[in-house]
Formats: structure tokens, sequence, C-alpha cells
């Protein structure tokens, strides 16, 4: 039973280096999907809200900017340790509020940690360029230099992770920072807040303001934040992308995903089946970067589907922080009740449901927002539950003659966010790598996420924008070049007319 609503507690702002309250009259519920129960109350800040945290953004970004590089990554080096001493926090609460199990959240904490350990290196990443003597006397060079206040959007199914793609680098860059997180998994952003503030960073450098769509549209549409960045479903990422554009705001907004993972009929089906299990059901799917299409070529369909049967249907199911359990709950009972009408879908367009979780129930958490892994075989690229992103336990699995058909089946699709191939071939991996048409490709890797020091993004429908999140693109996007051309000559010369060629 839930608690009433006066006795839970409302989680704060954290504006200009402390917890302030809203000002908005509206707020929603925190559950823990594991329990249905409803455990705190977040506030949905208005405008009033984000004019305050870009205000106090915008008067913290002149002295920040003018912080020296190296003194800005031993900020970052104290963060870093902050973070690690705090690692199992951070996990625990990414798990209660989105219900991945503890040992995969801590996972996902490390690999955002890592991205703070890039930045320490900002003195070295912010080096520009110098050519000498490109003209007789003249020398050239350039620097990069931060954009102001930028804004990061980010989902429910990373609460640690995914924000520390952003605001380390934005920060190490020299810009000051409004964090929205998505306000189904708050509590993380306001505890790695606090442990910003407790490393040194000055106050309003980093802020952060929980909220729904009202909060999105003040951000993207106030005239102080320079850029956006974004991860989320594809309709969402356009919308960003269009009004930061029409707003003048640079943008990097990450979209949806439909993964494919291609299995050759040489490939090692049993380290294969065990890849792919991981990858469909780890976070019940709830992974931008999940595996949710398999294309089983030829002869490898019948043996890899009997194996994904049978490995899926012994995946213990239940609360995350249990530790023999291996796929925790959904996120909210209404993305579960989403996805069982996926389920519903594939068994009426006639595709063959090898392995129903629907009917599951954990003893003693029957309130839970639970779904059990879920395969589908013999779908076809006209069925829905190939065509939308599922994002839930939820593994199909679709049949084709060749090598060749395989990869045309996967350039068609309208995402191109990560990609996986299993095969003993050497030349038919490095065709793979070269003919397929997505941003993240793994050879006989199921998850290709890259580390903190290359760029993760997709392509087509799965990025909107130039430039992707972390490593060296992420120094790009939150800084701009400055070109200088310069001489210094003994004897001015008279003015001239004609275009300077530097000859």
């Amino acid at each position: 039973m839930n608690k009433p609503a006066e006795t839970l507690s409302l989680l704060p702002l954290w504006i200009g280096g402390g917890k302030v309250a809203s000002q908005s009259a509206r707020f929603g519920e925190v559950t823990n999907p594991a329990t249905g129960e409803v455990i705190r109350r977040v506030p949905f800040a208005n405008s009033t809200d984000i004019d305050a945290a870009v205000a106090a953004a915008k008067q913290a970004f002149p002295a920040w900017s003018e912080t020296p590089p190296l003194k800005r990554a031993r900020i970052m080096m104290r963060y870093l340790q902050h973070l690690e001493k705090n690692h199992e926090q951070l996990a625990r609460l990414a798990s209660e509020e989105h219900g991945k199990t503890l040992s995969d959240a801590a996972g996902s904490v490390q690999r955002g940690i890592e991205v703070v350990e890039f930045a320490c290196g900002i003195p070295h990443l912010l080096k520009g360029e110098h050519a000498e003597n490109v003209g007789a006397g003249v020398d050239c060079y350039s620097l990069r230099q931060p954009l102001g206040v930028c804004a990061g959007i980010t989902p429910f199914n990373f609460p640690v992770m995914v924000p520390l793609w952003m605001f380390p680098l934005a920060i190490a860059c020299g810009n000051t920072f409004v964090l929205k997180p998505s306000e189904k998994v708050p509590s993380a952003s306001l505890f790695m807040a606090e442990l910003f503030k407790e490393a040194g960073l000055p106050d309003g450098v980093f802020n952060v303001v929980q909220g729904d769509k009202e909060a999105v549209d003040a951000i993207l549409q106030h005239p102080e934040i320079k850029a956006v960045s974004f991860v989320g479903s594809t309709p969402v990422a356009k919308y960003i992308y269009e009004t930061c554009a029409k707003n003048g705001k640079r943008v990097q907004a990450l979209g949806g995903a439909k993964n494919h993972a291609v299995v050759l009929q040489d490939a090692d089906l049993e380290f294969t089946a065990d890849s792919l299990i991981g990858a469909a059901y780890g976070s019940a799917g709830e992974r931008c970067m999940a595996i949710s299409a398999v294309v089983a070529v030829g002869e490898a369909a019948d043996p890899l589907v009997a194996k994904l049967r049978d490995k899926a249907a012994k995946l213990k199911v239940g609360p995350g922080n249990i530790k023999e359990v291996e796929m925790g709950p959904l996120v909210t009972r209404a993305h579960r009740d989403r996805v069982k009408n996926y389920i519903d879908l594939g068994e009426k367009e006639g595709a063959k449901l090898v392995l129903d979780g629907r009917g599951l129930k954990v003893s003693g958490h029957e309130n839970g927002f639970y779904l059990g892994p879920t395969l589908f075989d013999h779908v076809t690229p006209q069925m829905t539950i190939y065509r939308d992103e599922i994002f839930g336990p939820v593994l199909i699995v679709l049949r084709t003659r060749d090598y060749d058909e395989a990869i045309q089946l996967v350039n068609r699709n309208p995402h191109a966010n990560g990609t996986a191939v299993f095969t003993r071939s050497g030349a038919l991996a490095r065709r793979f790598q070269h003919e397929i048409e997505v941003g993240m490709v793994g050879i006989n890797v199921p998850i290709p996420v890259p580390m903190a020091f290359f760029s993760f993004g997709g392509w087509k429908n799965s990025l909107f924008g130039d430039l992707h999140v972390h490593g060296t693109e992420g120094i790009q996007f939150y800084t701009r070049t400055k070109v200088i051309i310069g001489r210094w000559p003994e004897q001015m010369e008279k003015a001239k007319l004609d275009m300077p060629t530097h000859e």
C-alpha cells in the first residue's frame, strides 16, 4: 500500500550550489518498480525555476570560463574520487528508481565515471593547432573556447551514466550547465550535484531541475542556453533538434534504436546465444543499445532459436537488489503494459511466440512491474514488433537466406544506433564493418558501446545533429573554434585592397 502523499519527501532542485524549493505547484511520483510503491515526490519545474537555474549558470560562467583548464582538471580529479567513493550508493539509487539489478547499475555507474576520467585530461584536450609561417612572416593558430550555459535532458534508463556523458565534459571545457534528468529517476542527479560541490565546484556551475515537458520546452526556448544535449526516443529527439535549431542553439539529440545482431552460419552458437541473452534481456531490455532483433542466416536459425528459448526461460526475474536476480522489473506500470500490448500485437500479426513472459508472477512482489523474457521467431519486417522500438524484454528473430540479404535487411531499417555480427570469418566480419550503415558496430561483441575516449552515437533516425556524445566529438560539441592569423612586421606596409594570399 502506498503512503499518503503528504508523508512522502518532496525532492528539491539544485540551483546556485544548493538545494532550493521549486516554484511550481506541480509534482510527480517516483516509484520503486520492484514493489510498485511510491517512494518520494518530485517537483515538475516551471519556467520560473528554469530561469533561476539559467541565471545562476550565467552568473557563474565568466569566472569559471576564465579558470585555467589545469585548475578545472584538479576539481574533476577530486570529483572522480568522490564518485568512486560513492559508487555503491549511486548504483543503489539507480536500481531503486529504475528497477535494474545492482550489478547492472554498478556497471553503468562505472561507464559514467570513465567519462569523468577522460575529462580530467582537459588541459590536453583543449589544445588548438598552430602553423608557423603560413605566409611570409604570418602565423596561424586556433583556440577552443566554451559556449556559455549548456543544458542536458536525460532518459530514465541510465540515471547516472547518461548525465555523466554530458555535464563533466561541458563543465571541464569551461561551460556552466543545467541538467534536466528524467522525472522517473531524479535522485541520482541530485546526489551527483552534491558530490560535485564537495569536490570544490563553484556555485552555479552545475544545476539540476527535474520536470516534464514544461521544463523541457523552457530549456529549448531559453535565449541564454547555447547548446542542448539529449538522449531519448526518436520522436522527442527530432522535436528537440528542430526546436533548438529554430532557436539558434547547438544540439545533439540521440534518438531510438532497433539494434540487429546478424548471426552467420559459422558462428559459435553457444557463445552467441549467451551473448544475445545478456544483450536482449539485461536491464529488462530498457537500453538504447539492447539487441532487440536477431537476424539468423540460413541453417543457424533453428538451433539458435532453441538455445535462446532455453536460456531465456531460465533467467531469474525479481527485485534488482537481490543478488541472484538477473533481470528486474520495468520502470513503470504504464510502460510494462505498453510492452505487453506489443506482445499481444506480435501474436495477432502472425509471429511465432516461442517464449511468453506475460504470465510472470514474482512471489511477494505481486504489485511490481514485472514481465518475463519473451521471444518471437519468424518475424517479418512488416510486423509492428519489428518496426517499433519496444524497449522491453522482447527479442525477435528474423530469418534470411544468406549474408547479403541480412545486410540489406539491416541497412533498410530507419534506425542505425548499434549492430553486431557473430562469425568466425575475419573476411566476412571485415565486409560487415565496412558495408553496414550503422554508427556503432560489434564483431562478436553484442553491445558495442565505445569507451569514454571514443564517441557514442548512431546514424539515421538514431541521431539528430552532427556530433556524438563524449570522446573527442564531445569536446568539439561543447567548444567553439577561434582561428587567429597574426604577423609582427618590422616595417608596416601600405594598405592593399587585394585578397590576401599569405604568399
